[in-house]
């Protein structure tokens, strides 16, 4: 007898044959198990959950998803407790059960100190409150010596000291002096200029922002101001007048042919032409760099 004389049994393929079967049976159940297990059939595409309260979304989709919270940050005009950001993003594919990562707009305001604004300069009193988070309410001039230098510092009606805890974004009233001679001062130009820049400009030529009037509605980073009283025509004025500005999107209104028809009416007559002239190029100035610079936005 060979070593192969088993090849000729029926009793050897018999038993070939059931550990064939036995081995796909069990390679069978093993991968429907294993997908049984890791929902491999079970594929969601992740809901954008930014913007949502975290609290909601979480007790919502606590069935499909484990929610972990990573972080808190302060973005200014986001409602306090909802999702700032996730992970995975919205749209991607995932499984049920999967660990959403998210970062929420603190509920708690963020804090920052009060610095001591006094006897300094304005424009240095604006650059500190800037650097600390804060902001200038309005500027209220007195009698005193030293022209455009800070006596007190207000908040809430009430002299505020150095050193005292605050919400950023808090708004600061400067009292400053408007010196012997109690000059008067040059109405800038804000036409054209950015919505979020006349406030600054304003304060720093040592006038107050007044009523603001919004013509149409945009994204601010696209408002910019359209008129203006008193004007630019008006030359100068007290210090701490309060300035009226109306806005008007940039992206539905060619500021150019604006400035143009407005230095034509009555009331621009008798303005300079140098004005004129200069007024024209800070407009176009300021309208083409935002055009160039739109997709930044």
């Amino acid at each position: 007898m060979g070593y192969f004389h088993f090849l000729r049994e029926k009793k050897f393929y018999i038993n070939l044959l059931i550990i064939l079967l036995t081995c796909g049976a069990l390679l069978w159940l093993t991968f429907r198990l294993l997908d049984k297990y890791t929902r491999h059939d079970e594929v969601y595409t992740m809901p954008d959950f930014v913007g949502q309260d975290f609290q909601e979304v979480k007790h919502e989709y606590s069935k499909d998803f484990n929610f972990i919270l990573i972080d808190s940050v302060y973005p200014k005009g986001q409602q306090p407790g909802s999702i700032f950001q996730q992970d995975p993003l919205p749209g991607s594919k995932i499984k049920k059960g999967r660990n959403v990562y998210a970062i929420i707009v603190a509920v708690t305001p963020e804090k920052t100190l009060m610095p001591n604004l006094k006897n300094i300069s304005l424009r240095e009193a604006i650059g500190r409150l800037d650097s600390n988070g804060l902001e200038v309410d309005h500027l209220d001039y007195v009698p005193y010596s030293y022209k455009n230098n800070v006596i007190e510092q207000f908040y809430q009606n009430q002299p505020i000291e150095e050193g005292t805890e605050l919400v950023k974004g808090s708004k600061i009233v400067l009292q400053v002096g408007i010196g012997d001679n109690k000059d008067k001062v040059k109405v800038p130009n804000l036409i054209g200029k950015p919505a979020m820049e006349a406030k600054r400009i304003l304060n720093l030529t040592g006038l107050n922002l007044g009523k603001e009037t919004w013509e149409d509605r945009d994204s601010t980073q696209y408002m910019c101001v359209r008129r203006m009283s008193p004007g630019p025509s008006s030359g100068s004025v007290e210090a701490g007048t309060f300035i009226d500005v109306s806005y008007h999107s940039s992206r539905t209104l060619d500021f150019k042919k604006e400035m143009q028809e407005l230095l034509h009416e009555d009331s621009l007559t008798n303005v300079p032409q140098k004005f004129i002239k200069d007024t024209i190029k800070e407009t176009i100035e300021t309208t083409d760099y935002e055009k160039d610079n739109e997709e930044v936005f």
